[in-house]
Order: C-alpha cells, then structure tokens, then sequence
C-alpha cells in the first residue's frame, strides 16, 4: 500500500520557527516553498536549514543521500505569491502580532489554491481573529510547532471558530507525515501548551529576581524532581524572551489575571537585548548560538 502524496508546503517567515519548519517538511518528502520579506533573513534561513542537515548527518539520523533529496525538494521563493502558488498548505511563522499576521493571511489567499490549508503558528494569538480577514475562514487553523522544531514531537493543532472537520483532519494527517503527535484545542488564549507553560516560566523568573535560587538549580529542581527535559529559564532562552514576553503580555491583557504578569526582570532583559539564545545572552550565556 503506497502513503498517500505529500502535499507542496509554503512557509512564510525564515527565522528560528520558519526555517525548522521548511527543514521537518522537506525531510519528510514534501515539496518546500520558504521566503521572507527580508532577503538576508531567507538567505540565511536556507543556510540554517542545509546546517540542520549537515547535524543531523553527524550524528546519525541522516543519509547524505536523504539530505540530497530533501534539499532539492527546498526552494527559496521571492515572495509570498510564489511561494503559495499550488500549494496545498500554507503556515506563517512571523512575529507574534495580530495586525501582522491578519494582512498576511488576506495577502496569502488571493494567490494560494481554493482548498489549501492556512496555518498560523502562533503560540498565543486566536486563531479566529487572524482568519477574520478571509473569505473562506474554514481553512484557517493554528498549528503550533515547538522549539526546536526537528526535535519537538508535540504539533498542537488550533481549532478557529469557523475552522471545519476536513481542515482538522488534513492538518492531523500532515501531523503524522511530519512524525509529529497532534493535539487538538479549541481557540482561547494561550490554547493549551502556552497557558500552563508560561505559568511556569514565569514563575522561575520570579523566583530567580526574588533569590530563592540560581537559574541553574531552578532549573534543576524541575528536571530532576519532575523529569522536565529542560528547566523553565534554560527553555524561555530557547524560545526567546522577546517571545515570552510578548505571550506573557497578551495572556494577561486577554485573561486579565496577575498570574501572567510579566516580571520586572524579564522585561528588563529583553530592553536591554539579552533575548536568550539567538543573541548569545538571556538567563544563560550561549556561546554556540546559530
């Protein structure tokens, strides 16, 4: 029995989420399609890809000869248009803001085919708000992949309010062509996987202003005394502070509950450009950071 053919996947935005995202998909025999509007930024995002491969080479989870293939099946695209032509899933992964990411929606659906998928991969922002600007607002869903995005196996996938049952099962079927396992929720703020995960990142920074302990042993405590993978600072480095910040600040505006108040020290960090591991400085110092 043959697997059914894998659909041409746009991905609009080329930074840490867009690049890991084009990187799973073209690993996984789709066709990739990845721009962004900074010419630098998709340079660089292509090279980040061709870099996860030479990793992945390295420590055995890739054949040259599967790199080849997927490579050749990753195009750089010069804009949104090409990029969305023919394709049968379209996911931005811009900056977390919603008037961005309603004028890209609007801008992607006079050129993307009647029935393609439309995704968005916020972590925080509703999905039906986004979808507002379409016509056909029952292809628009979230789907929320995790940092870092080949590691990560969680796909959450964000059910808008108008979303439909195909829209659904197509995004749980791509889901499972990715090896990811999906999650379904329903479009409240911060979904599922940033309502209780900001809690907790939040709460390390707090105790870390307050001196209840080291960035190290906070961390610590959760990965050896709840088998966290990763402590909560170490994490908000790897998502970014500007990242938790932004989600932080929408929870507790939409939410309107003290729990996600941002810290003071949080946005200190962040005004004073220590982002975490994509500027070499957040609560941790980074000395191999892409």
């Amino acid at each position: 029995m043959t697997s059914p053919p894998r659909p041409t996947v746009a991905v609009i935005g080329a930074g840490t989420m867009g690049h890991g995202i084009a990187y799973v998909a073209a690993l996984a025999g789709c066709a990739v399609r990845l721009t962004d509007a900074d010419p630098a930024q998709l340079e660089r995002g292509m090279a980040l890809v061709e870099r996860a491969f030479a990793t992945a080479i390295e420590r055995g989870k890739c054949t040259p000869e599967t790199r080849a293939a997927s490579l050749a099946r990753l195009t750089a695209a010069p804009g949104v248009a090409a990029a969305v032509e023919g394709a049968g899933i379209v996911i931005e992964a811009v900056p977390e803001r919603l008037d961005l990411k309603r004028r890209l929606f609007a801008a992607i659906e006079p050129h993307a085919p009647g029935d393609a998928l439309l995704a968005s991969n916020t972590s925080s922002l509703s999905i039906t708000a986004i979808a507002s600007a379409l016509e056909r607002r029952d292809r628009a869903l979230g789907l929320h992949f995790f940092n870092p995005v080949p590691a990560m196996k969680l796909l959450e996938i964000v059910r808008g309010d108008e979303t439909s049952d195909d829209a659904v099962g197509r995004a749980r079927a791509f889901a499972a062509a990715l090896g990811k396992e999906p999650i379904v929720v329903r479009d409240t703020p911060g979904f599922a996987t940033s309502r209780l995960g900001v809690v907790l990142g939040l709460e390390a920074i707090r105790m870390l202003e307050q001196g209840v302990a080291s960035a190290e042993d906070i961390d610590r405590a959760m990965e050896l005394g709840y088998n966290h993978p990763m402590g909560p600072l170490r994490l908000t480095d790897v998502v970014g502070l500007d990242v938790r910040l932004a989600i932080a600040e929408h929870l507790h505006a939409t939410l309107h509950d003290a729990t996600y108040a941002p810290p003071a020290l949080l946005r200190e960090k962040v005004a004073r450009g220590e982002l975490g591991k994509k500027t070499g400085q957040g609560f941790y110092r980074w000395e191999n950071r892409p």
